[in-house]
Parts: C-alpha cells; structure tokens; sequence
C-alpha cells in the first residue's frame, strides 16, 4: 500500500512475509522492490526491512534522492519506531538495551550478542499496553543492526511474539513476527523539510 509519493521519493507499507529485495533462487524473486518497480520502474533501494516484518519503507526516485537518503540512513538522521508484541510483561515502563551484535556464523541468518567482537547495538523500549503474559511495546532503535530488536527483546526474556529464529515453545505459535515499522522520520531530499510518515500498526 502507497502512503506517500512525489517527484523524488515513494513510501510504501511493506507487508510481513514478503522479502525486500529478491533472495537467492527462483521461489525467492517475488519481493517488494520488484513490486514497487512494476508501477514505478525508477525506484531505487534505501534500505531493508527483514521478510517477517511489516511497515513503512521508503524509495528513492531519482539518484539524488537515493544518495541523500542513504546518507542520512548511514549518519543515523532517520528515525524509527516500531511497534511488537513480546511475551512476558516487562517489570519497568521504559528502558534501553545496550548490547553489541554479531553474526552467529554457524547459524546465519541468526545475530547474537557478542561484547568481545560486536558492533554496538542499542534500543530504547517503553510499554504502551499489557495483557496477561504479553506486552505491547513502542521500540526505537538507536542503530541498525540486522535482528537488532529481536535479538534485544530475546536479551531481556521477552522475545517478539511469532518470531521464527528466536522465539520458543508458545511464544513462537503466532500466525506472523509481531514487529511492525509504524513510523519514519526523515528530511526530504528536496529542499529538506522533515517529513513523518506512518504506517498503521496491523495487530
């Protein structure tokens, strides 16, 4: 689903279960870019969301729009937040995980803490509901790590709801990854004014 377009940038409400870009083989090329540039041929990547997730993702339209955005993305000038369901209820109303990620070789795609060797990984968290054994939380990541608010959630005991590589037992038998990207902040290409778009959260 489009939720803006205009001259240089297009955002769109990417669904769970679709990859971002095409993975390897020929069951793997049905993606959302390939989608997008089916009525938009000029789109270009900025960045991913992983398969399981769902939310707002943005294209550039021109290569201008591609450099200034991916600039911005590698400089931490966007903001993100997301919204999960994670299993547990959290003993404190906020906080922030801080724990360096790396990549659990053996068993790729999986990323795991690491303080020797990983990269600096951090995430701020707040509660916005709870149910019983389950709480809804509003996630902001400070860095973009692959799996970063998975695996952080999974540090503090309360893995995402539904989540394929980290979630075990009951936590995991949900019908999709309860992670979903509803909103990107970011400075138009064009001129720079800072622009907020939303995605509504499907669970």
């Amino acid at each position: 689903m489009i939720l803006h377009d205009d001259h240089e940038v297009l955002l769109v409400d990417k669904p769970s279960g679709l990859l971002s870009v095409p993975g390897k083989g020929p069951d793997l090329t049905d993606c959302l870019i390939a989608r997008v540039q089916a009525v938009f041929p000029m789109a270009l990547l900025v960045h991913r969301l992983d398969r399981d997730t769902s939310g707002v993702m943005i294209f550039a339209l021109t290569p201008h729009a591609q450099r200034h955005l991916g600039l911005q993305f590698e400089k931490r000038q966007t903001k993100k937040t997301y919204v999960a369901r994670v299993w547990g209820n959290l003993p404190e109303k906020t906080g922030t995980v801080d724990l360096p990620l790396i990549v659990d070789w053996p068993n790729r795609p999986l990323q795991m803490v690491d303080h020797e060797n990983g990269k600096q990984a951090v995430t701020d968290w707040r509660v916005i509901g709870t149910k019983e054994n389950e709480t809804r939380v509003r996630l902001t990541p400070r860095t973009g790590r692959s799996h970063q608010l998975r695996v952080h959630m999974l540090a503090l005991g309360h893995p995402i709801l539904g989540d394929p590589f980290y979630a075990k037992g009951a936590a995991a038998d949900f019908p999709r990854l309860m992670l979903h990207s509803q909103t990107l902040q970011f400075r138009h290409p064009d001129g720079g004014q800072g622009m907020r778009i939303t995605a509504k959260c499907p669970f």
